[in-house]
């Protein structure tokens, strides 16, 4: 069992140029993506999160549950669902701007304990920002870590929600002794500063950095560092891409019974090449389509 521990929203999406473009509403939040993402891949996978008993909140359950995602673990209060408003540019890159006041996914309380089975733990985003949610969650990643489970962090930053950098930094790095695997988008890892080098003196077996349409890299405790190229496609938007790449890494990881620090680390460079080649084979599959809509594993079977 893999767990993603996080929010979930609903992205607005504009369906037009212009700032009054109509909006659709769309399932979405990284943590939430990710466990959509392993769900149509195959992985056993269980979300643990707390979700709005409005209709929004009814439409992410069910999101879930169609994926094949295990929900047992998902708190539920009458507080409004987070909202994000998406501005896609030229390139198909979205931004957001999010209304995130008094929703349910904020009041999120660590479970006393993970889902029998659980043999990884998926961390970020929103969820480890906004309080006091973000304790909770931070308490849950501490405590799976003590116990030898395998955990997975992207930070995903979302700056404009992020009152004080500085003190995020701090948190950050203060994160990286209890994360098994930390993967982060090139511009995220400027943003946060320091080096992968760095960030696996303190904690992680690999740090992976995406690089959009050029790829991503894994950076490896021994030194180390392993580069693939992306996968060409025609770019809807990349709403959705970091999340799909942060579950076929750990869906891969599980198909070469790596989820746990040792075997992770005993992984040789053809095993992270190909770890790479299907993350971003699937990423691609995002990319071409609107919205968080990552691929089944039969697409990625017919790639």
């Amino acid at each position: 069992m893999i767990v993603v521990a996080g929010e979930a929203l609903i992205d607005l999406v504009p369906q037009d140029a212009g700032a009054l473009a109509p909006l659709r509403p769309a399932l979405g939040g990284g943590p939430y993506n990710t466990a959509v993402a392993l769900g149509r891949l195959g992985s056993p996978t269980a979300f643990c999160s707390r979700l709005s008993s409005d209709s929004f909140g009814e439409a992410l359950l069910d999101g879930l549950r169609a994926a094949g995602v295990d929900v047992s673990a998902v708190q539920r209060g009458p507080e409004p669902t987070t909202l994000a408003v998406a501005t896609i540019d030229d390139h198909g890159s979205a931004a957001y701007s999010f209304y995130v006041d008094g929703s349910a996914d904020r009041l999120f309380t660590a479970p006393e304990r993970l889902p029998p089975g659980t043999r990884a733990v998926s961390f970020g985003t929103c969820s480890l920002v906004l309080e006091p949610g973000a304790s909770a969650y931070e308490e849950l990643m501490r405590r799976a870590a003590a116990q030898g489970v395998f955990t997975a962090l992207d930070p995903n930053i979302r700056a404009g929600l992020i009152p004080d950098p500085d003190a995020y930094r701090a948190r950050f790095k203060s994160w990286l002794p209890s994360v098994s695997l930390l993967k982060l988008s090139a511009e995220d890892a400027q943003w946060l500063g320091g080096t992968p080098q760095e960030w696996l003196t303190s904690g992680p077996t690999a740090v992976v950095i995406t690089h959009g349409s050029d790829g991503m890299t894994v950076f490896t405790r021994d030194g180390a560092q392993h580069s693939v190229p992306g996968v060409p496609v025609e770019v809807v938007d990349t709403i959705g891409a970091g999340d799909t790449v942060n579950a076929a890494l750990l869906h891969g990881l599980a198909a070469h019974y790596a989820l746990s620090p040792e075997a992770a680390a005993a992984l040789d460079p053809d095993d992270w090449r190909e770890l790479l080649r299907f993350a971003a084979r699937a990423a691609a599959i995002t990319c071409s389509q609107a919205g968080a809509e990552p691929p089944y594993a039969s697409e990625l079977t017919a790639s």
